[in-house]
Formats: structure tokens, C-alpha cells, sequence
């Protein structure tokens, strides 16, 4: 182990002194440059100002995602009858028969022909806001209870009245062909101002051949030479008056009997959906002023533009008998129910 002489230590505390043969030193290093407190600190200071910069990076790399403004939810599709932004304002238009429950009230049915074309038993019952059946009802156009059953393609109209036992049960025999039918029961529960409508739909099985909608016309012909004549206009949302003339074998007929408290009934059901339209006769028999025939007038206000199927029935000599036209309603006055050129269509004639 070597030691230091004194002379040595302090010479080496103090300033550095070459041995005479060493080589001379060239200039200062960069390292030894940059090796001074002046450089340090500037250095110190950039090294800091980098250091918030790359945390400050950092933080906004590892922050999360600000999460997006939810979206408003869309705006629902008016329900069909109803009027959606922009429109035709149809306020006041009777439009029902589309559900099968209502204000409390369901239509219930029981049992329904099976078979097609054979007679079966249609029962149902009207369900109160209790759940039990509906045994009071007020009556409307001289019944208490109203039962159309039509196919879905608008062919084969019924209108019915079944007969209520004490349980409130109603009953009839009818035939259906093979085809899914809608059945409307249109009534007034005992203590309600107004008549309610519901719908419920009865499929029978069996070889089901569409009949296409008619095209339009302003007449329609029965079977036994009755021709009915229909003139007006169906205009949305407007009470439009329809007048139906009756003929028979070209001489029209003055001696119409009331039927229904009326010289005719008249049911508009909208193609597609089958909502089913209160159309309502103007005068009554026996008010001094309402003519038995030929002319039947109407007012009927439908919801919307497009084509419609109304059914007719009147009676004459005993026999209620049915007309049916397909008519197209416009979306302005003066324009006719229906486009000419149309052919005319038969109602087969059907008790009441």
C-alpha cells in the first residue's frame, strides 16, 4: 500500500502541477464546460419546465374520455288513426273498433265457427272494468248491442244482432269462409254517454282465396235488381254528407221501411287497418220530414285520405238487403268519393 507524502497531499488540495514530462493539455472538454453552476442551473430549470410538459401530455393521454351527451329518444310513429306532425288536424273524427280493450271494457269471445263455410255458433261476452260481463246496455239505433264481422280483405259483411242470456253471454249462428274475419261489437253500457267500439280478430281454416278490393264506384247492385246510386264527397276531417238513392228496375223506390231508426244503415270501415267509422243518418222516420226513398242521407267523417269500403243496408218489403261500394276520400272539397269508370258491386241480401 502506497502513502502520500505531505508535501503531495497539499499540492494535490490546492492546484494540479504536471510532471515535467507530461504533454501539454489541449482546451477544456465540452463535458467540462457544461460542468459549471450557472449551466447546471439553466439545465435544471429546462429539465423541470420538460417534466410538466410530458406529465402534463400523460395525464391527458391516461384521462378518460369524456363519455357523450345521451341522445334524445326518437319520436314515437303516430299510431294508425291518428294524426302525426303535419298532419291533417282529424280531431273530433270517430275512429275505433282498432283494439280490442277499452276504458276498461274487453271484448271477449268465446267460441266461433270452426268449419268453413258451415253454420256455427259465434258466443263472446263484454268484460267490465270489474272483469265481470256486462249485463246492461242501453240501446243504440233500436239494439242494444251492434256485432259486424267482415273478412280482412273487406269481403263477406255481416252485420248481426245475437241475443244476451242472463249471464251476459250473447249468441249467433252465422257462417264464416275460410279467411281471417274481424268482428266488431259496437255497444252502450248502461251509465256511459258515449258507444264503444272494439275489434278482435277470428281466423277459420280452411282454402283461403284473397277477394281484391273492388275498384271504385258510385254504384253498387244487388242480386234481386236493386241498384243504389251514391253521390258526394269524403273529405278528411270534415262531417261530409253522402246521399244513397235507391232503384229497383230503373223506378226508384218511395216506400223504403225503417230499419235500424232509420230508412238505412251505413257502416265505413278504412282499407288497411279496418278502422271502423260511426257514420250517422240525418232525419228519422216518421219526423215529417225525412222521405222513405229513394234518396238515404249521411254524415260521415273519415280520418284520412285513401280508400274506404262502406256498406249499406236498407229494407224493402220485408227483406233487409245490402249495397257495398268502394270510395276513395280526397284531400280537398269537391272532389267525387269515387273515380268514374268504376264498376258497380253486389251486396248478397241477409236477414236481421
Amino acid at each position: 500500500m502506497s502513502t502520500t507524502s505531505p508535501e503531495r497531499s497539499e499540492q494535490s488540495t490546492t492546484r494540479s502541477v504536471d510532471p515535467p514530462d507530461a504533454p501539454a493539455m489541449g482546451p477544456p472538454s465540452w463535458w467540462s464546460r457544461l460542468d459549471r453552476p450557472a449551466v447546471r442551473l439553466l439545465g435544471f430549470a429546462l429539465a423541470l419546465v420538460l417534466a410538466l410538459a410530458v406529465g402534463g401530455g400523460v395525464a391527458a393521454v391516461a384521462a378518460p374520455t369524456p363519455a357523450p351527451a345521451p341522445a334524445l329518444p326518437p319520436t314515437p310513429a303516430p299510431v294508425q288513426g291518428e294524426a302525426g306532425p303535419g298532419a291533417p288536424t282529424t280531431a273530433g273524427t270517430d275512429v275505433s273498433g282498432l283494439a280490442v280493450a277499452k276504458d276498461g271494457y274487453t271484448l271477449d269471445v268465446l267460441a266461433a265457427p270452426e268449419q268453413a263455410d258451415s253454420p256455427g255458433e259465434l258466443t263472446f261476452r263484454v268484460l267490465g272494468p270489474t272483469g265481470a260481463p256486462v249485463t246492461a246496455f242501453t240501446p243504440t239505433h233500436d239494439k242494444p248491442l251492434h256485432l259486424i264481422v267482415v273478412g280482412r280483405d273487406q269481403s263477406g259483411f255481416q252485420h248481426l244482432h245475437p241475443v244476451m242470456d242472463a249471464n251476459g253471454t250473447w249468441r249467433t249462428t252465422t257462417t264464416f269462409a275460410a279467411r281471417d274475419h274481424r268482428v266488431f261489437a259496437d255497444f252502450a253500457p248502461d251509465g256511459r254517454s258515449e258507444a264503444l267500439t272494439l275489434g278482435r280478430d277470428i281466423a277459420v281454416a280452411g282454402t283461403y282465396r284473397p277477394v281484391p278490393l273492388p275498384p271504385p264506384s258510385t254504384t253498387a247492385t244487388t242480386p234481386d235488381g236493386y241498384t243504389v246510386t251514391l253521390t258526394g264527397a269524403l273529405v278528411p276531417g270534415t262531417q261530409s254528407p253522402l246521399t244513397l238513392s235507391v232503384s229497383r228496375d230503373g223506378a226508384p223506390v218511395t216506400d223504403l221501411q225503417p230499419y235500424l231508426a232509420a230508412y238505412g244503415h251505413l257502416v265505413a270501415l278504412r282499407t288497411g287497418d279496418l278502422a271502423y267509422l260511426h257514420v250517422h243518418p240525418t232525419g228519422s222516420p216518421g219526423d215529417s220530414r225525412t222521405p222513405a226513398g229513394p234518396a238515404i242521407q249521411f254524415l260521415a267523417e273519415v280520418p284520412s285520405a285513401g280508400p274506404y269500403r262502406l256498406y249499406l243496408d236498407f229494407a224493402h218489403q220485408g227483406v233487409v238487403r245490402s249495397a257495398e261500394f268502394t270510395v276513395v276520400a280526397a284531400t280537398g272539397p269537391g272532389t267525387p268519393v269515387s273515380a268514374p269508370g268504376g264498376h258497380g258491386d253486389s251486396g248478397a241480401p241477409h236477414g236481421h
